[in-house]
């Protein structure tokens, strides 16, 4: 359904970008557009069939490669090898570069005439976060299961942001969501049945009743605070 494309972001930073218009133009939501931001584990199949989803729902949208500084068109599945490869990309991650290639996302929606959200998913959710916090022009953020976010909590989202969490998640402490949610009650937070990438339909972890939840909250999240 979508194209992969390139983006170039503010340090001249060249990135690919998977980007799919809506199904149906003139529908809610085809004033939107969306910046999907991936896990570990790069845009997969997985994070473009979110792309695709959204374009199901009406909405523009496009995944950043936010790996494409330090391994350019890497992707991968959820075996253990792939986590514990990916997760060595962590060490050389440059959070404010990330921010630059998601800003180069909404800019790119920007362009199209389009108010901008976002989503993202473990690492994308923590980026997702900080994109509320520190972009300006992004009009609503979604993060799944972000571990970074209990550390950077106390920055104030510029826009409406939803947080979702899982109870059994083995990365983040169920304690470290609830002082999310002490520090943040401007933030909607939902803890969900299942485990860290619960919304996932590739892992194990992949929990169909918090996953169809949790997205029915994004997608009225989206069209409601945009």
């Amino acid at each position: 359904m979508g194209q992969t494309i390139e983006l170039v972001a503010r340090d001249s930073h060249r990135l690919r970008a998977y980007h799919a218009d809506p199904v149906t133009p003139g529908g809610v939501g085809t004033d939107i557009g969306v910046v999907v931001l991936q896990e570990i584990f790069g845009v997969n199949a997985h994070i473009r069939s979110v792309v695709d989803r959204l374009a199901d729902e009406g909405f523009t949208a496009i995944a950043p490669a936010l790996f494409d500084r330090v391994a350019p068109g890497y992707e991968a599945g959820y075996s253990d090898a792939d986590i514990a490869h990916a997760r060595g990309f962590m060490a050389r991650f440059d959070w404010d570069a990330a921010l630059q290639d998601v800003d180069a996302a909404a800019a790119h929606l920007r362009g199209l005439g389009l108010r901008v959200g976002i989503v993202g998913f473990c690492l994308g959710g923590s980026v997702a976060y900080l994109a509320a916090t520190r972009l300006a022009g992004i009009s609503a953020s979604v993060g799944y299961y972000g571990g970074k976010i209990a550390e950077v909590k106390a920055e104030v989202p510029r826009c409406p942001t939803l947080l979702h969490y899982a109870r059994e998640d083995h990365t983040i402490a169920l304690s470290d969501v609830e002082a999310v949610r002490a520090v943040r009650p401007d933030v909607a937070l939902h803890v969900y049945d299942g485990g860290h990438g619960f919304n996932c339909d590739a892992r194990a972890s992949y929990h169909p009743q918090s996953a169809a939840a949790a997205w029915a909250r994004t997608i009225a999240h989206l069209k409601s605070a945009i």
